[in-house]
């Protein structure tokens, strides 16, 4: 009878706690002086879309070195600088020591290209100025802004 009674309390908690798992732990509780402290191990957190974005970003180049027929139209324009035409003006502006007229560069001359510093009211007024629609001020969801800007605007 006693036999019995051990083997019916052994599986009431086999069922109450389950089998054992072969996997491995995801959490670890460790209790001390009465405090429990949670400790994840080897949990891989994807990076966020915000996340790789900047590291795209920080990649980007912070010059370009005219070429001859360029202007500061398809400067802008080009993929790893705004990828915006209507941004030109913010190039003008970080220049305005070597460039006296935005319609006239230079094969040759070295222009900062702005990252940083910058605001969304900034882009705006660089897009009015360059002839963008007044329905069109914000930049485009494909252009190169920081990433701050591409979240308020909900593109990140």
């Amino acid at each position: 009878m006693k036999k019995l009674i051990l083997l019916a309390v052994v599986i009431s908690l086999m069922s109450a706690f389950g089998c054992a798992k072969k996997t491995a732990p995801q959490e670890e509780v460790v209790v001390v002086e009465e405090t429990e402290v949670v400790v994840i191990e080897d949990v891989v957190v994807p990076p966020t879309p915000m996340e790789i974005y900047e590291n795209e970003y920080r990649t980007l180049p912070t010059s370009h070195v005219v070429a001859k027929g360029e202007c500061l139209w398809w400067i802008a324009e080009y993929q790893q600088i705004y990828n915006d035409p209507f941004m030109w003006p913010l190039i003008y502006k970080a220049n305005r020591e070597q460039i006296k007229n935005p319609d006239l560069i230079y094969a040759g001359q070295s222009l900062d290209v702005p990252r940083v510093g910058y605001s969304l009211d900034e882009v705006k007024d660089a897009r009015k100025e360059a002839g963008a629609s007044w329905k069109d001020l914000d930049p485009q969801q494909n252009a190169v802004v920081p990433g701050e800007m591409k979240a308020a605007l909900g593109y990140l």
